[in-house]
C-alpha cells in the first residue's frame, strides 16, 4: 500500500501540488482535504493550521509539514512525540522575502516616504543623497531568510550586520550573537529588519526599550511575526522622532481592525502579510525531497527543534 499524504489548504494550490506529486512521486498516495479517505492510513500531512485532535484523528501520522516558513501557529507541545514538525524551506519564500526587504530598504534609504509626502504638498525639495555604504542595515534573525536578505544587501553595497542567538559567519556581514551583543548591533543600525521566528523570547521584543537603543531617526522593517511588535511603543517612538518610518508586513491581529491607529499614522506603511509566499511547484518538490529523506532515514530539511520552537 502506498503511503498516504494529505494536503490541507486552498483547493487551487492543492491541485498544483497534486500535479507535481502525480508526476514526480507516483509512489505516494496524494489526497486533498477533505477527501482524505481513512484517517488511520495518513502518514504525512501538510497544512498551515493543524486540525483539532491531530494525534487522535491521525494515529499513524509521522510528519507534519507547515505550508509556510513559520511554525508558531502550531501548538508544538500538543503534538504527539511521534510526529516531527517540518517548516517550509523553499526557494520561492526566500526570493519573495529578498525582493520585499530590498525594496523596503531602498525606499527608506533613498527617502521615498518623505518625497511622497512632499509630492502631496506640491513641494520640490531635494534631500541629501547617501550612498549604500553610508547606510547601515541590521537584520534580526540569521536563518535561511535572513541570510538570503543579507547576501542581496551586501551585493548592493550596504553596511550590513546581523544578529542571532547563536554565532554565525556570513560574507561581508558583521555578525553579532547573544544578548550580550544585541545593544552594539542596535546602536549601529539605521534600518532595522526583523526576521526573527516567534518564540517566547521574541514575543514583544520590538518595544520601547529596543527602539531607544537604535540611533535617533532609525527605520523599522518588520517581516517577522505580528506579536513581536508592541504597537503602542512603535507609535510613541515615531511621534517622538526616535523612529522615522516603519514598514509592517505583519501585525497582531491580522487583519488589523479598521479603527487601529497604525492604519492612519503618516509614517507607517502596512502591507497584508505578502512579503513572501510559498510557491506551489517548488514547495511540493521540497516536500517530496523530504519524504525521500525520511524514507532513507536521513536528516530532514527544516526539521523543527521543539525545545527552541523553530
Amino acid at each position: 500500500m502506498r503511503p498516504v499524504f494529505v494536503f490541507k489548504a486552498d483547493g487551487q494550490r492543492g491541485r498544483q501540488w497534486a500535479d507535481v506529486f502525480g508526476r514526480e512521486a507516483p509512489d505516494i498516495d496524494f489526497r486533498l482535504w477533505p477527501e482524505i479517505g481513512e484517517p488511520q492510513q495518513v502518514r504525512y500531512l501538510a497544512t498551515w493550521v493543524a486540525p483539532a485532535d491531530l494525534g487522535m484523528q491521525f494515529p499513524k501520522l509521522e510528519l507534519l509539514f507547515s505550508t509556510g516558513a513559520g511554525v508558531d501557529q502550531f501548538d508544538v507541545a500538543a503534538l504527539p512525540p511521534r510526529v516531527s514538525l517540518v517548516r517550509m524551506v523553499e526557494p520561492g519564500i526566500a526570493h519573495g522575502m529578498v525582493e520585499y526587504v530590498t525594496h523596503a530598504v531602498l525606499d527608506l534609504h533613498r527617502d521615498m516616504p518623505a518625497y511622497r509626502r512632499a509630492q502631496q504638498q506640491r513641494q520640490w525639495q531635494p534631500l541629501p543623497v547617501r550612498t549604500a555604504a553610508e547606510c547601515s542595515v541590521g537584520v534580526l534573525g540569521l536563518g535561511s531568510l535572513g541570510q538570503a536578505v543579507l547576501a542581496q544587501l551586501v551585493a548592493l553595497g550596504y553596511d550590513a550586520a546581523g544578529w542571532s542567538r547563536s554565532r554565525r559567519a556570513l560574507p561581508g556581514v558583521r555578525c553579532h550573537a547573544s544578548a550580550d551583543e544585541l545593544d552594539a548591533f542596535l546602536a549601529r543600525t539605521q534600518i532595522l529588519v526583523c526576521l526573527l521566528p516567534l518564540t517566547d523570547a521574541t514575543r514583544g521584543m520590538l518595544d520601547a526599550a529596543l527602539f531607544a537603543k537604535l540611533p535617533r531617526g532609525a527605520n523599522l522593517v518588520h517581516v517577522g511575526r505580528g506579536p513581536q511588535l508592541v504597537p503602542g511603543d512603535l507609535l510613541r517612538a515615531l511621534d517622538a522622532g526616535q523612529l522615522a518610518e516603519a514598514v509592517l508586513d505583519v501585525t497582531d491581529p491580522e487583519p488589523l481592525p479598521e479603527t487601529d491607529p497604525l492604519w492612519r499614522h503618516p509614517r507607517v506603511c502596512i502591507t497584508p502579510h505578502i512579503a513572501s509566499m510559498t510557491q506551489p511547484q517548488t514547495a511540493a518538490r521540497v516536500v517530496i525531497d523530504n519524504l525521500r529523506r525520511h524514507a532513507r532515514g536521513e536528516a530532514l530539511v527544516g526539521l523543527v527543534d521543539r525545545a527552541r520552537g523553530y
